[in-house]
């Protein structure tokens, strides 16, 4: 596929007590537009007892995004949050300066049989809104912007593209949009792409000048103009990038900023447990000892 600079597949990462499969960032490319960091959760069949625990950890300098396919997530942040995401919702937290949050599986399904199944993504903050004040926001699946065209259903998750824009608030210019089609149907987005643009494809497969492409492949393009493929019968994937950030993004463990002494202030403070707390919640995940320091590309 001439229009293809780089295949990404994904690569199995412990974050605890749940394996993912990570995307970004990888080693050729940090970065897709805004996008610094997607993981690929599941899909995980969880018995009674056997449960999502990650306690209480620090973010700042970006917004996190959580988009499920199947299973739910118990949300509780430093704000005072506490939700329950379910399957075709967003939610969308924003650390700025900084924000603590765990996520859970909710009370009532932690001794039954349960899939959990999504993706999990970072999105870079704009360097002067690095420090701005912590938020979050939850979308319903009926919040969110959606189309058929050819037969080919659309769901605009976040950003603007194709006339269409996401009610969750980002702050730069960007798009995450899934496609889902039934059968085999040719796709031109070319015209409505913008920025970077990379290719996930979730299930099924994409066809492009006699190649086939198929599950947890991400595609990054050379030319977001250029995308024109086919996909195959009961294929989903998802398009997401933008307009990329002139600076470049440093992360060290669950940090993101465009300043070194931004981090380890960060570092120093969660050492400190000065972010704040998740209410009714004491545990903590501690600041790694290893060196887990990571230079983003512009």
């Amino acid at each position: 596929m001439s229009n293809i600079n780089l295949i990404i597949e994904e690569r199995p990462r412990n974050i605890g007590n749940f394996m993912v499969g990570r995307l970004l960032p990888f080693q050729g490319k940090r970065m897709v537009g805004p996008f610094i960091f997607i993981d690929h959760m599941g899909p995980a069949v969880l018995g009674p007892g056997q449960n999502m625990d990650i306690p209480p950890h620090p973010h700042i300098g970006l917004s996190t995004l959580t988009y499920l396919f199947e299973g739910n997530i118990k949300h509780k942040d430093s704000l005072g949050t506490d939700i329950e995401i379910k399957p075709g919702q967003v939610n969308w937290m924003t650390a700025g300066k900084g924000i603590v949050h765990s996520e859970r599986t909710p009370d009532n399904l932690r001794q039954s049989n349960k899939t959990l199944h999504g993706l999990q993504i970072w999105v870079a903050l704009p360097k002067d809104l690095e420090e701005m004040a912590p938020t979050f926001y939850h979308a319903n699946e009926e919040d969110l912007p959606k189309w058929e065209t050819d037969g080919v259903s659309y769901t605009l998750v976040a950003g603007t593209i194709a006339g269409k824009t996401s009610p969750v608030p980002v702050y730069s210019k960007l798009y995450y949009l899934e496609l889902k089609s039934p059968a085999r149907q040719s796709i031109k987005l070319g015209e409505h792409l913008y920025g970077e643009v990379g290719l996930y494809i979730l299930e099924g497969s994409i066809e492009s000048e006699g190649t086939t492409f198929g599950p947890k492949e991400l595609l990054v393009a050379k030319e977001s103009q250029l995308c024109e493929f086919t996909m195959n019968p009961g294929t989903t994937i998802y398009f997401f990038g933008g307009e990329p950030f002139p600076e470049e993004r440093f992360i060290y463990w669950n940090f993101v900023s465009t300043d070194h002494d931004r981090i380890e202030q960060a570092k120093a403070r969660w050492q400190a447990q000065e972010f704040g707390q998740v209410p009714g919640e004491t545990e903590f995940v501690p600041l790694p000892a290893e060196n887990v320091n990571l230079k983003a590309h512009k």
